[in-house]
């Protein structure tokens, strides 16, 4: 299993290369990149242009004012026209655009090697420094939406297997089935109106991951004031997320528990309880691991956006989104670098938990 485990590690590297390749060329050839957008802030054309460039760079004055001094102009980019070449020039050298793309790569990539991401072109911050800022939200929602998830999940499955057709089956398979047609955004706007102040009661908080006197609490005050901002992110998250896994395990065991083992441990007189917890539960829940570090990594990552914004979590989901509407490449390609090394580890691990549930998987074998 180690010899397995250091063959996939060594693969994490040329296919996270190939994932970074294939996205940097797709982003790059988009249009309205950064250097654009700039143009479009200094034209006017962008909300709050000037503070926003203000912000990011300290020639902004002499720009802006080399921009309304001028009646040239370059065809190069949307939103070049009127401004000079020299000043276009200026902010493509600010970005980093004077190089060739190729150039821009391989100094790209010999940077993520040491974890150098750059920094912001309009958040003055080193991406590194935001990545592990947002982090603890996009973690917190990620982390406790998944455990409770399969916690839910799995034993509500394996209930519905043993009792298939019944009362229990049909009437559970109908609530997920509603609970899963409900948008989690949706229902998170509910809890707002119910739980946050929206109209009835006022019992959870609204905002942030915890309160504004949190370092002053005592440890246990500290956690529940944590549980207590993230029951409801999390609540609109799960509430959601569970009915797939559900039926997953489920199928999972029905397929299982018809099979000629089943029987024959039966027939030797296994009382009911170990026949589905020691011979079908290892079978059946290799197909619901499988899962488990895309499910992580979906809520982690994509998943949790709208409910950041609904709850204003300011997490890593919030931050990509942010950073594709504005062409901030730094943010871009640095949570994507991070989401890719994220979700190869994850796989490997989610073949750890193969081989723990189940001994008789040898990957080193099938080498």
């Amino acid at each position: 299993m180690i010899a397995y485990i250091l063959r996939r590690l060594m693969l994490v590297v040329p296919t996270l290369f190939g994932i970074m390749v294939v996205n940097f060329f797709i982003i790059q050839a988009a249009p309205g990149g950064p250097v654009e957008q700039m143009l479009s802030q200094i034209q006017g054309t962008a909300v709050d242009a000037t503070e926003r460039f203000s912000g990011s760079s300290s020639g902004g004055e002499t720009l802006r004012k080399s921009a309304s001094d001028s009646s040239g102009g370059s065809g190069t980019y949307r939103g070049a026209r009127g401004l000079p070449r020299e000043l276009i020039e200026r902010i493509e050298k600010m970005y980093g655009f004077d190089k060739p793309i190729g150039e821009r790569f391989v100094l790209m990539m010999k940077n993520y090697l040491v974890f150098d991401f750059g920094e912001s072109f309009f958040r003055n911050k080193r991406v590194v420094d935001l990545i592990i800022e947002k982090m603890p939200v996009s973690i917190s929602l990620g982390l406790w939406t998944t455990l409770l998830i399969y916690m839910v999940s799995i034993p509500l499955g394996i209930a519905k297997a043993v009792r298939d057709g019944s009362r229990f089956d049909v009437s559970t398979s109908t609530t997920l089935i509603v609970l899963n047609a409900i948008p989690g955004f949706l229902f998170a706007l509910l809890l707002v109106v119910l739980f946050a102040g929206g109209g009835y009661f006022k019992w959870f908080p609204l905002r942030g991951l915890v309160s504004d006197d949190w370092s002053s609490l005592g440890p246990i005050d500290k956690v529940l004031d944590y549980f207590w901002h993230m029951a409801l992110p999390i609540g609109a998250m799960v509430i959601g997320g569970f009915a797939t896994l559900t039926f997953l395990t489920k199928n999972s065991f029905l397929e299982e528990i018809h099979k000629q083992y089943v029987l024959t441990a039966r027939a030797k007189g296994l009382v009911e309880r170990r026949v589905l917890y020691g011979h079908v539960f290892r079978n059946a829940m290799l197909i619901v691991i499988a899962g488990f570090p895309a499910a992580f990594v979906g809520v982690l990552f994509t998943g949790s956006l709208l409910i950041e914004v609904i709850f204003s979590l300011d997490g890593i989901g919030l931050l990509g989104f942010e950073a594709a509407l504005n062409r901030d490449y730094p943010i871009m390609f640095g949570t994507l670098y991070f989401f890719g090394l994220i979700g190869l580890v994850m796989g490997i691990l989610g073949d750890i938990m193969y081989t723990v549930v189940d001994p008789r998987i040898d990957f080193e074998a099938r080498g």
